[in-house]
């Protein structure tokens, strides 16, 4: 419990888990599939994640002493999103795309508890190297990204090998910029 609280992390992502976990906070996880993460179209990078972790909060009931967090995670280069790979085909083409390039990754996360929500998103810039065509096997098909926006995790073996500039939050990159996240739930706390 924090401030009689219970916080509940709403996420399918074992790297989302493993970073709450680095706040040492404590917290439950609830998982619901099948939540719809399509968007209307005119949404900026940033509106883009934001829509979709409100979305997912507001499928969850809540108890009155309960605290959810959602979080949705892009990969944003020149206006195109790059979610999560449907086949090693379309990885092998996302991570050409990035290849020598530098493209934004971007968080939305949403806190929320009976009496109000709160959304907010981080923003980071990162640069690939040039990947070459067995770089970029090798990593599909020793690390299987298909589960990852952009299909890479940068706490993989490609973060070490051909991220080559990181400006903003590393662990946003992650998949949760969890020293924003602290400061906006112990204010998100204050006001309860």
């Amino acid at each position: 419990m924090v401030r009689g609280m219970r916080i509940v992390l709403a996420s399918l992502s074992p790297r989302r888990r493993e970073l709450l976990e680095g706040l040492d906070i404590p917290f439950e996880l609830r998982v619901m599939e099948g939540i719809d993460e399509s968007y209307p179209e005119g949404l900026s990078m940033t509106e883009i994640p934001e829509y979709i972790s409100r979305r997912k909060a507001e499928a969850y009931s809540l108890a009155e002493d309960e605290l959810l967090i959602t979080a949705d995670t892009i990969v944003y280069l020149d206006g195109v999103v790059l979610g999560k790979p449907a086949d090693v085909a379309e990885a092998k083409r996302m991570l050409a795309d990035l290849s020598g390039r530098t493209h934004h990754v971007v968080t939305g996360v949403t806190l929320r508890s009976l009496r109000r929500s709160h959304t907010f998103s981080s923003v980071t810039e990162v640069t690939f190297d040039t990947l070459s065509p067995e770089q970029i096997d090798y990593y599909v098909e020793r690390y299987r990204p298909l589960d990852k926006a952009g299909a890479y995790g940068i706490q993989e073996w490609i973060g070490y090998t051909a991220v080559t500039q990181i400006r903003g939050s590393y662990f946003n990159v992650m998949g949760l910029p969890v020293q924003r996240l602290s400061v906006e739930l112990r204010n998100f706390l204050q006001t309860l």
